[in-house]
């Protein structure tokens, strides 16, 4: 099976830019191109990335997803996916975030690493992923696409950034001393002050650092290893939940902390 061409890569990536700038959503690439492979979605995604970054964009962190094994069985896939976070994709905590530039928004609570070392694979395992986080944080994903069905191909997810949408970082930066088990931190997450779910650490492939382990691993056979300064968010804890105006999400980390989202 042949990989897709530069000249089709770029097009794919154009079109999913313009879908991004205008939030009108497009046909899945491999309804076009039905060869498309893992490999061609991660190209397309690496695509992307590169105009942003020729545009002022500037890569901050990474992204995992479907990370959970129960999804990964539900759609025919056995890892997970990943995707790149870029600086004006990130939100704070104390602002009201606009919804406007989002289509079908979906909102997850993860447990981000921040990498005091770059993390080159292969053979990365959860160790080097513990010795070269600086602290862990907590997060919320909202998650979109530019793609017109909501459930998708994994290639295609792959080439729509994993299905990125915005970040929000909570304030609070944890050391991985001491008697931390990132497996066993709890999580309670709240919608309009109602408890939706509960969760711990080990939701995500069983250890929060096995994913980002992962991810290294997976990045290095593309040239492009974990740096030193980007954060990695290790993966939704529990199903993601509707997003809407006037919503306000807060999830609540044991030892960790907290990170909430006002959202208009």
């Amino acid at each position: 099976m042949m990989p897709l061409s530069e000249q089709e890569i770029s097009k794919i990536a154009s079109r999913l830019i313009e879908a991004e700038r205008t939030c009108r959503p497009i046909d899945e690439p491999s309804k076009e191109y039905p060869g498309m492979t893992v490999d061609d979605g991660y190209a397309v995604q690496f695509a992307v990335v590169k105009e942003k970054v020729k545009s002022g964009a500037v890569v901050v962190g990474r992204k995992i997803g479907l990370t959970s094994k129960a999804m990964q069985a539900l759609i025919g896939i056995d890892e997970p996916d990943a995707g790149i976070i870029v600086d004006n994709r990130m939100f704070r905590e104390g602002e009201a975030i606009p919804l406007g530039g989002l289509r079908v928004p979906r909102i997850e609570a993860e447990i981000g690493f921040f990498l005091k070392e770059d993390l080159v694979g292969p053979g990365i395992t959860v160790i080097d992923v513990l010795a070269a986080t600086a602290g862990v944080m907590p997060l919320l994903e909202v998650k979109d696409t530019r793609l017109k069905p909501l459930k998708t191909t994994i290639v295609d997810a792959v080439a729509d950034n994993a299905t990125s949408g915005i970040v929000i970082l909570g304030g609070k930066l944890t050391p991985l001393a001491g008697d931390i088990d990132l497996r066993l931190v709890g999580m309670i997450f709240e919608q309009n002050g109602e408890i939706m779910a509960t969760a711990t650490g080990a939701e995500a492939l069983g250890n929060p650092a096995e994913p980002v382990a992962w991810l290294a691993n997976k990045m290095a056979a593309y040239g492009m290893p974990l740096k030193k300064g980007e954060f990695v968010m290790s993966g939704g804890l529990t199903k993601a939940l509707e997003v809407k105006p006037g919503f306000f999400f807060k999830a609540t980390f044991d030892r960790l902390g907290s990170v909430s989202a006002l959202f208009k």
